[in-house]
């Protein structure tokens, strides 16, 4: 598999999984349930590998057109 698909298809899983945990979060939170404290940190870490992916998906295409302007 190519390393850009399958950064696409991590960034897509993992955007899944931080819209589950605040899902699930807000759920309790309408259940009236007081999640402990560090229930509140568990998107942190679905959050930041959106970002690195994120990134670097973004600058993909100015990557490659540099890349093809050197070429030529």
């Amino acid at each position: 598999m190519n390393w850009n698909l399958w950064t696409r298809q991590f960034h897509r899983w993992a955007s899944i999984a931080f819209a589950a945990i605040v899902a699930a979060i807000f759920a309790m939170l309408g259940m009236g349930h007081e999640p402990a404290q560090w229930v509140y940190y568990l998107p942190l870490a679905p959050l930041f590998l959106l970002t690195i992916t994120g990134l670097y998906l973004f600058a993909l295409p100015y990557i490659v057109r540099r890349r093809k302007a050197v070429q030529e």
